[in-house]
C-alpha cells in the first residue's frame, strides 16, 4: 500500500486573492495533517496569477509553522532559477526551524516563460547544468568537511533529503544514478510515466540517502458525494488546462455545468491527455480507479493534487479520499502516515 501525500499549488480561485489562497493552503495543510497524510508539498511557479506559491520557501515555512509533525517541502524548487548556495541556505534554515520535517524536491524546468526567466536573472541555458547543480547542492547540505571554504549557513550538515522531479526519462535516469527518490509529474504530464518508472527502478544505485528506489507519482483526485458533483468540480481543472492551450492562463475558473460547451474537440483531446491520471467521482469510483492505478504503477507514494474552486469542496474531496485510503488498506494509519 503506498503512502499518500498532498501537492498544493496554492491556487487562486476566480473571485479571490493570493491572500485567500495562502490562508486556504494553511487550512488544508492542517486538515491533511489531522487526516494523516504523509507530506505536504508546494511548487514554484512565477508570473502566474492563478498560483500563489512563487516564494516557495516562504510558503513552506508558513505551512510548517502552522502544523506539528507532517513533512512539508517543495515539489518542487526549479533549481535552474537559483544558485545552489541560496537554496541550501533557504532549506537549511527551514530544517533548523522545523527539524526532521523538510523535503526538497528539485525540478529542471523553469516553471515559467522565457521573459520571466530573464527577469529572474538566470541564464536560459541553466537547465543544462542541472545534474551538476544538484550535486553542488548535495555537497552544501552535507556535513562540513575540514578546510571547506564555501558553506551554507544554515544548511551545511543539515542533510535535507533531496528528491528529483520529472516528467521524462531524464529525471528518472538522474534520480537513479544519484540514488535519490523520484517523483513523476503524471498529474499533468503522464505520457512517459511507465517508461520512466521502469528506467528509475532498473538503473537505481543505492546511496547514503536511499538504499532502494522510492517512486512517487502525481495524480489528480476530485472526490465528492456523487459522481455528477465531482465531474462538475473537475470542470475547473479542465477549463484551466484548456486555457493553457489558448495562452490565457488566469485564476482558477469556477465550475460549469457542461464542459463540452467550453472546449473544442482538439482542446478536449489535448487537455484530457494531460489529465489522464485523474480520478473523479464518488468514493467508490475513486477507489476503483486508484486500485487499478496502484496495481499498474507499483508506486511507493501517491501525491494528490486537487484543483477545486471552492475551498470547502476541496477539503471535502481530501476527506472523502481519506476514507477511500482506509478502505484500500485496513491499516489506515500505516498507509497514511508511514
Amino acid at each position: 500500500m503506498p503512502l499518500f501525500s498532498v501537492l498544493d499549488l496554492a491556487p487562486v480561485p476566480d473571485g479571490f486573492t493570493p491572500r485567500d489562497a495562502l490562508r486556504n493552503t494553511l487550512d488544508l495543510a492542517r486538515h491533511a495533517e489531522d487526516w494523516g497524510y504523509n507530506r505536504y508539498w508546494l511548487a514554484e511557479h512565477h508570473n502566474m496569477i492563478g498560483i500563489a506559491s512563487a516564494a516557495t520557501a516562504v510558503v513552506i515555512g508558513h505551512v510548517a509553522g502552522g502544523t506539528k509533525y507532517m513533512r512539508v517541502g517543495a515539489g518542487g524548487i526549479m533549481l535552474p532559477n537559483h544558485s545552489p548556495l541560496v537554496i541550501a541556505e533557504q532549506f537549511g534554515t527551514l530544517e533548523a526551524l522545523y527539524p526532521g520535517r523538510i523535503d526538497l524536491g528539485l525540478g529542471r524546468a523553469p516553471g515559467t516563460d522565457q521573459m520571466t526567466l530573464r527577469a529572474l536573472r538566470r541564464d536560459p541555458e541553466a537547465a543544462d547544468t542541472f545534474p551538476r547543480d544538484v550535486q553542488e547542492l548535495q555537497a552544501l547540505l552535507a556535513p562540513i568537511e575540514p578546510g571547506q571554504r564555501l558553506r551554507a549557513v544554515p544548511g551545511g550538515g543539515s542533510n535535507v533529503p533531496l528528491w528529483i522531479l520529472g516528467s521524462s526519462l531524464f529525471g528518472a535516469q538522474l534520480a537513479a544514478i544519484l540514488g535519490l527518490p523520484y517523483a513523476f509529474a503524471s498529474h499533468f504530464a503522464p505520457e512517459a510515466l511507465m517508461p520512466a518508472l521502469e528506467t528509475y527502478r532498473s538503473r537505481f544505485e543505492p546511496s547514503g540517502q536511499l538504499a532502494k528506489p522510492h517512486a512517487m507519482v502525481g495524480v489528480n483526485v476530485i472526490a465528492a458525494d456523487t459522481d455528477d458533483e465531482a465531474r462538475r468540480l473537475f470542470t475547473s481543472a479542465q477549463q484551466a488546462f484548456t486555457n493553457m492551450q489558448r495562452g490565457t492562463r488566469g485564476l482558477l475558473p469556477r465550475p460549469i455545468d457542461d464542459i463540452e460547451t467550453y472546449w473544442s474537440p482538439v482542446e478536449k483531446a489535448r487537455a484530457s491527455a494531460m489529465l489522464a491520471c485523474s480520478f473523479v467521482g464518488s468514493a467508490d469510483t475513486v477507489r476503483r480507479g486508484l486500485e487499478r492505478f496502484i496495481a499498474q504503477t507499483g508506486a511507493d507514494e501517491i501525491m494528490v493534487a486537487s484543483a477545486i474552486h471552492d475551498h470547502r469542496a476541496r477539503l471535502h474531496s481530501y476527506e472523502v479520499l481519506t476514507g477511500v485510503i482506509r478502505t484500500l488498506n485496513p491499516q489506515a494509519e500505516t498507509a497514511l502516515q508511514g
